[in-house]
């Protein structure tokens, strides 16, 4: 047995991490029924919210200040987690095993089931401890962060239920740090997924036809790899992170009827990551060029098109940062302030105009974040919560 399997915050953790709600076709209610209860034991307030249908809630734990007229704070997660392939796990990825190491084994483990029960466990603390804050909390649990928000954030931050929160700040995921350093991020890249639909002359596979499907998707390539290969030289030749730099990748290649016969169409599906500096009228433009450039016949359709959303500030014009930065100092913790590299619900609440960062208090752990044996050390979780027992008052106790 582990020393650490008899631990309150522990045992929490390990049941909500039992909760296999993964990917595809999600039942959200064990973990509503989880959070229930502990909103429950806190004496919170429990509110479910379904912006687009029942079966994708979103959940809220609200603890009202003492001054609720403040904008309030809320502490988000997400609980949904990627599927897994169970062969490739050396632990049933829903079993929460716990080794003899306090290595916690889940899926959502460090994708973040963890910080959703961090911030119960900081507010638990405080309930104990009969401390009473100025402003008014909401623990946010939304659903489908892992396939985009579509029907979970992207959605509620416009409902009249989301805008009688009064939201004034929001803390979110980020990325465990494999160093003693912790990352913090007040910004993400859009997300631009676009396919690319090359039309041509199609024929028997033996010919050399010209204008086929296949020179032009060559040309295409060429042309994304070029500018791709370009970014690669820039984020090593100047130290940049990849949330500095704009990302393009293949991602999907689909087409053809038989072996033997040249298709007169192929679809590309390419996923772009555009960079804060990057101005997105002249990137559309580039992307038009690259389809003139390739040859007739090359069109493109969005699948996703997100707008330039304006980052976060980081200094003292946001009394948010700069109460966030305060606890980091009295903490003694070192961070990096990066550009996140992927997507989380931060983009939404940031496109509404609320200040937003992303921050997992993990540090010198592997980043395991939709990897096979993905885990999460006890100690490491339990300093998480005491991390936010310093970071929650700082900011919920702003005038």
């Amino acid at each position: 047995m582990s020393a650490w399997e008899d631990n309150e915050e522990i045992k929490i953790f390990r049941e909500y991490l039992r909760i296999p709600s993964v990917h595809p076709n999600i039942d959200y209610k064990p973990c509503v029924d989880f959070l229930r209860r502990q909103a429950t034991e806190l004496g919170l307030d429990f509110k479910v919210e379904c912006p687009v249908t029942e079966k994708k809630p979103v959940v809220i734990l609200t603890w009202v200040g003492t001054d609720p007229n403040l904008p309030s704070i809320v502490l988000n997660s997400h609980m949904d987690v990627v599927p897994v392939y169970e062969n490739l796990w050396t632990h049933k990825p829903f079993a929460a095993d716990i080794d003899d190491q306090g290595r916690i084994y889940a899926r959502g483990s460090q994708d973040m089931k963890s910080i959703g029960t961090q911030y119960l466990g900081a507010l638990r603390y405080f309930k104990r401890n009969k401390i009473q804050f100025k402003r008014t909390i909401h623990c946010t649990f939304v659903p489908e962060e892992e396939i985009g928000g579509v029907d979970g954030m992207r959605e509620f931050v416009h409902t009249k239920a989301f805008k009688s929160l009064n939201i004034g700040f929001s803390l979110d995921e980020g990325i465990p740090s494999t160093t003693n350093d912790f990352l913090v991020f007040y910004a993400e890249r859009s997300i631009w997924q676009v396919q690319f639909i090359i039309t041509g002359n199609a024929g028997h596979g033996s010919m050399l036809l010209k204008g086929t499907v296949g020179e032009k998707l060559t040309n295409l390539i060429n042309k994304i790899m070029e500018f791709r290969q370009a970014e690669v030289l820039r984020m090593e030749s100047q130290n940049f992170y990849i949330g500095d730099v704009t990302t393009s990748n293949i991602t999907i290649i689909n087409g053809g009827v038989q072996s033997n016969v040249i298709p007169s169409e192929l679809k590309m599906m390419v996923d772009f990551r555009l960079a804060l500096d990057i101005d997105h009228t002249e990137f559309e433009n580039r992307l038009k060029r690259w389809c003139e450039e390739s040859g007739e016949g090359i069109s493109f359709v969005w699948d996703q098109h997100q707008p330039k959303i304006a980052p976060t500030k980081t200094d003292d014009s946001n009394i948010y940062w700069v109460a966030f930065k305060k606890s980091i100092d009295q903490l003694g913790l070192g961070i990096k302030l990066e550009v996140f590299p992927g997507g989380t619900d931060s983009r939404y609440l940031r496109g509404v105009g609320i200040p937003a960062i992303g921050f997992s208090p993990i540090n010198n752990s592997p980043m395991l974040l939709h990897d096979n044996d993905e885990f999460l050390q006890a100690d490491i979780y339990l300093k998480g919560i005491e991390i936010y027992k310093t970071i929650i008052p700082n900011i919920a106790n702003l005038d």
